[in-house]
């Protein structure tokens, strides 16, 4: 899956087509928001509108918050750097006072 290209910073509905066509259909739909504390949402609805000029516009509208995005996606949406959990050590144990 490609991600958007920045010299062109919309997607267009026919881009859109192209990449979700090479996908399952049956897959669920999410919306990955908030790149500093990245939520999944569900699809909610999609709306045709114009801008004020009258150009066509499309909106993906959110629906409920569902929880976080997987990390592996945040990485590849380039709002997360990989991570690698720091290694485990041994916790001394406690003394009981008196001894």
């Amino acid at each position: 899956m490609e991600l958007q290209n920045p010299a062109t910073p919309e997607l267009t509905v026919g881009e859109l087509i192209d990449q979700l066509s090479a996908l399952d259909r049956n897959a669920t739909v999410r919306i990955a928001a908030n790149p500093f504390f990245p939520m999944a949402h569900r699809l909610a609805a999609v709306m045709p509108a114009s801008d004020e000029t009258g150009r066509p516009l499309v909106f993906l509208a959110d629906g409920d918050q569902l929880g976080h995005v997987p990390p592996d996606v945040a990485v590849r949406l380039t709002w997360h750097e990989p991570t690698t959990a720091p290694p485990r050590t041994r916790r001394r144990a406690a003394r009981p006072t008196g001894q």
